[in-house]
């Protein structure tokens, strides 16, 4: 059962602003756009994002509550807009180069310290689409630490794929440090969010019916991963001189996604 408070508006666009993955928007803009010469276009449409967001955010959810992570998305890319705007052409430059990893650490920091403090930042998303009497049951609890430190290593991955990019490659434009494993993070993350709650709640139902735990469905959660490795493949054929992988890639995702849909 689902309650709302007083003032809360329903609907498809109230129930898209109070799924967690929308606050995270700003931060996913900002880390695939910025690199060279782009500092400016990521942090700007990020702000821009952030502030659009708590301002449509109360406008129709008029009795929603703040998220720390709607806070953090502003008071983030504003202090980089400002530092942007003061930096000397040096610290810009640096700012284009590691902005990336540094936007995605700072994710990964906010996930598991929210954690840590026992507030996983999904949490304030969820209790407002569940009835009150669940915020505080193991298996609500347990959902929202797994999405969120979900995000957490998705966005630990970006910023380690990301800074081999820049320190070791010395390319921060690279196909796959820079584009390839970071969006293959970004859209697990963004998939185990909608797949982990409906296994949780498939779990509970046969708990509370006292069967035995059914076979996990790891097909719907592999599934559009799988469909990702054909636009790679092109992708790699395109860009990189790497043809056999690119080719290897469209053949593997073409088999995989059929198999997968057999089982989904």
């Amino acid at each position: 059962m689902r309650t709302e408070p007083k003032g809360t508006a329903s609907g498809p666009v109230a129930g898209f602003l109070e799924n967690p993955i929308v606050g995270m928007a700003p931060w996913i803009i900002f880390s695939l756009l910025v690199g060279p010469g782009r500092f400016e276009l990521a942090v700007g449409l990020a702000l821009l994002a952030a502030v659009a967001l708590i301002v449509v955010s109360r406008l129709v959810n008029r009795g929603t509550s703040w998220k720390l992570l709607e806070l953090a998305d502003v008071v983030f890319f504003a202090s980089m807009a400002v530092v942007g705007l003061l930096a000397s052409d040096s610290t810009r430059s640096w700012l284009e180069t590691y902005a990336g990893e540094v936007s995605n650490i700072a994710l990964a920091v906010i996930a598991f310290g929210s954690m840590a403090v026992r507030m996983p930042f999904t949490l304030q998303y969820a209790r407002e689409q569940v009835d009150p009497s669940l915020w505080h049951t193991r298996g609500f609890l347990r959902t929202n630490y797994m999405i969120t430190g979900a995000w957490g290593v998705a966005f630990l991955v970006a910023a380690l794929a990301g800074a081999y990019g820049d320190l070791v490659l010395h390319n921060p434009n690279n196909i796959w440090t820079g584009w390839i494993i970071q969006i293959l993070a970004i859209v697990a993350a963004l998939k185990f969010t909608v797949w982990y709650p409906d296994v949780a709640r498939a779990r509970a139902a046969r708990a509370a019916a006292g069967e035995e735990p059914g076979p996990t469905n790891w097909a719907g959660l592999l599934l559009p991963l799988a469909g990702l490795l054909v636009p790679i493949g092109i992708a790699v054929l395109i860009f990189d001189n790497m043809w056999w992988l690119g080719v290897t890639l469209i053949v593997a995702g073409s088999l995989l996604t059929k198999r997968l849909s057999s089982e989904s």
